[in-house]
């Protein structure tokens, strides 16, 4: 006796497990131009290096004569694999089975993705492409009734809220994406969006039941709506834009919270001196300049190629924020830009800011802040969005840095949000360029001076006479003569300065044992 029949049954499974949908459901996917989840598995994945777990699990129906009939496989696809040979945990909805909707077999897979990278302590990732749960529940197979977990079963968000602080997540959304895979496309480190995607909390026809509100798939949950409300962090053209995206991504990260970043070697000169910056700064302080060829000139370019990695460009869009390399080490940067409310902190650019400081801090990634914060965002709107309490609460999320801090202040750095760009031990430069205080010059004076400025023969000239006046007093001279900065430098030695001081900040943090980060309350 063998057990050839069992081991042709466990063949015959995963040949229907391959088939997902069947061919007219994975066709179908095509046409709408979107690749099967395995084939996207594949494409982002090492050559061969997919070990898939759980091909088996799904519900099968067999013949009177206890042959299998049929197997309907779990329309989540699991497994181990490699991206640029590091050992990840990757997974996603098969489309091409009840629209992604988790079958029993499904949900089990799907929850498991969490646990699994927690256990192996590997970096996870995930394709999302899939709707929640149906009304009719996931057991629907035959006479099954759906049921619910026993009443010791831990929450599945247990372990999905544990992996942020943990191990670095990367999702995808590559199709339509709602209910619970919505919820986990979202608690990720980082997110893209294809530009044939959705996500949605529930769709039209429910938006419409509930609310009376006609609306469109793309108007609801469109890249244009998620991309400015901070839901998805970047889009991507093409499927394959999105798996690159999470190849950078991961190549910043170390696998988990009990490592270092690795180092990449670069063949930029760590003096190089661009001369571009001594004069990017216009003297005119209403003139605005990009603040991204700054970002450029200063970070490591390796083969004409800049190493910076923008991360959620179009929300909070006053704030910079993104992953580089200065001399081969992972840096995050954050970054006003003038041209957006002239670089003023918003309700969304502070969220934003919090996010991308635990982000750092969670895997041991020093930061870079360079300086042009003129304050708080004023008006109703900014009054009714509250700015106030989400500003203050990323000045404490940068209160409570732990990792290696620099701030280059380059030009405005007014009132109390200002705080938010410094760390608890920030290692400070100045340029020449560089204005502090309470207040800007240009809205203090109005308001201080308003009486006499209304006096004088000529009001505009008046104004102007005062502005340049106060504007004096807030030059980074009497600062850096004070010793409140560390030094206060010609913009071109931004670099080489920020480097020398990365090799010896790193070289100090990382003689403690790294390990999770943890944070209390905030306002």
């Amino acid at each position: 006796m063998t057990w050839e029949k069992e081991a042709k049954e466990i063949n015959e499974k995963r040949n229907f497990a391959d088939q997902m949908g069947g061919k007219e459901a994975v066709e179908l996917q095509y046409k709408k131009g979107r690749l099967p989840v395995r084939e996207r598995i594949n494409r982002i994945l090492d050559n061969k290096s997919f070990n898939e777990i759980g091909k088996s699990a799904g519900f099968s129906e067999y013949n009177d004569d206890g042959s299998l009939k049929k197997f309907t496989p779990g329309n989540f696809i699991l497994g181990f694999g490699k991206i640029n040979k590091r050992p990840v945990v990757i997974g996603g909805e098969d489309f091409s089975l009840k629209g992604g909707s988790p079958n029993a077999a499904g949900l089990r897979k799907s929850i498991y993705t969490e646990e699994l990278a927690l256990k192996y302590k590997v970096p996870l990732i995930r394709l999302h492409e899939g709707a929640g749960g149906s009304v009719g529940g996931t057991n629907q197979e035959k006479s099954n009734r759906p049921t619910s977990d026993a009443v010791y079963t831990p929450s599945r968000f247990i372990s999905l809220a544990n992996t942020l602080g943990e191990v670095p997540v990367a999702t995808a959304a590559l199709g339509p994406v709602a209910g619970l895979p919505a919820s986990r496309l979202v608690a990720s480190h980082f997110s893209v969006m294809t530009e044939s995607s959705l996500v949605l909390i529930a769709g039209p026809k429910v938006v419409k039941r509930a609310l009376n509100i006609d609306v469109t798939k793309e108007a609801l949950g469109g890249p244009e709506v998620h991309l400015k409300s901070g839901v998805i962090n970047n889009f991507a053209k093409t499927e394959d834009d999105a798996f690159e995206q999470i190849k950078t991504f991961l190549s910043f990260v170390p696998d988990n919270a009990w490592s270092f970043p690795d180092s990449i070697s670069t063949n930029d000169k760590e003096d190089r001196c661009d001369d571009l910056l001594i004069d990017i700064i216009p003297k005119d302080r209403r003139r605005p300049y990009s603040v991204r060829k700054i970002i450029t000139s200063l970070l490591d370019i390796n083969d004409d190629q800049s190493t910076f990695f923008e991360i959620g460009k179009k929300y909070g869009p006053s704030l910079v924020t993104g992953l580089g390399r200065l001399n081969g080490q992972s840096v995050g940067v954050i970054a006003n830009d003038c041209m957006f409310y002239a670089g003023a902190m918003t309700t969304s650019a502070s969220k934003k800011l919090e996010r991308f400081s635990d982000f750092c801090n969670s895997f041991h990634i020093p930061i870079i802040s360079l300086v042009d914060e003129p304050g708080f965002m004023i008006g109703p709107e900014s009054e009714k969005s509250g700015t106030i309490r989400f500003g203050t609460a990323a000045i404490s999320a940068i209160m409570q840095s732990r990792v290696p801090w620099a701030s280059v202040h380059m030009h405005k750095s007014f009132g109390v949000a200002a705080t938010a760009h410094y760390g608890p031990d920030s290692f400070t430069l100045l340029w020449p360029s560089a204005l502090s205080g309470a207040l800007p010059v240009e809205g203090g004076v109005a308001v201080a001076f308003s009486k006499e400025i209304a006096m004088a023969k000529n009001p505009e000239k008046k104004q102007k006479e005062l502005e340049d006046q106060l504007a004096q007093r807030q030059s980074p001279i009497p600062r850096a003569e004070g010793f409140s900065a560390h030094d206060l430098i010609d913009p071109r030695e931004t670099r080489p300065r920020l480097i020398s001081w990365l090799e010896l900040a790193l070289k100090a943090y990382r003689l403690k044992r790294p390990k999770p980060y943890l944070i209390t309350m905030r306002p």
